[in-house]
């Protein structure tokens, strides 16, 4: 999802000595070259990636109707917010119902 290497390991296993800078992986580098995740993502930097999820909004709202409640809804994710926010959840050892509470929003 990120312009990181993926493949830390591959990438250091290469290197001939640690003090020789480790060369990136082949899977970094064809992300670079395609600008495209293994998933068909387009690879974002972390300050684009969090002005993509800025895009989130919750809207509250109030129905002309007599008696009506007023209610919050929150836009649904795009399929790339939904995965940066599946691995959040995952690598943040976040339980997946108290982030899928915040998140999604079924419609």
């Amino acid at each position: 999802m990120l312009f990181d290497d993926d493949d830390k390991a591959t990438a250091e296993a290469q290197r001939d000595s640690p003090v020789v800078p480790a060369k990136p992986s082949a899977s970094a580098q064809d992300k670079a070259r395609t600008l495209r995740t293994e998933d068909d993502f387009p690879v974002h930097s972390f300050q684009t990636l969090i002005a993509d999820l800025a895009t989130i909004a919750k809207n509250r709202i109030r129905p002309k109707l007599p008696g009506a409640d007023s209610f919050d809804q929150i836009t649904r994710p795009t399929p790339l917010q939904r995965r940066a926010f599946d691995l959040s959840a995952s690598s943040c050892n976040v339980p997946s119902r108290r982030l899928r509470d915040f998140t999604i929003i079924p419609f």
